[in-house]
């Protein structure tokens, strides 16, 4: 990607991918490549932008589940299907100062949080 000169990177994240989310925000930054995550935890960790489901929210669904299942209240196959319907976007304001960008008021007004 350096060699290339992208001028941006998109991480679609997975389990791979999340529990290494320390050395990929590190990697991106040094190489100063603007980055955007799919979880908020990326943006806590130092990445620049993060937009995406919030992922606590789908252990907590996936524990009421768990739940269900374990009480026997409902057949495995009757359980309801949920699919999380919010985004949330994060922008790391001190990333964004370090690779020399400056985010729009335009885009901070969407912002769910900031991190300073």
């Amino acid at each position: 990607m350096v060699q290339q000169r992208a001028g941006g990177l998109i991480v679609a994240t997975d389990p791979f991918l999340l529990g290494r989310r320390d050395q990929l925000v590190a990697l991106a930054a040094r190489h100063g490549i603007p980055t955007i995550y799919q979880f908020r935890e990326f943006s806590i960790s130092e990445g620049l932008l993060s937009y995406g489901t919030n992922i606590n929210g789908a252990y907590r669904k996936a524990g009421e589940y768990v739940g269900w299942i374990l009480s026997g209240e409902k057949q495995v196959h009757d359980l309801p299907i949920f699919q999380q319907t919010t985004l949330e976007l994060v922008i790391n304001m001190k990333a964004a100062k370090a690779l020399g960008l400056n985010i729009t008021a335009s885009l901070v007004v969407f912002a769910d949080e900031l991190i300073e």
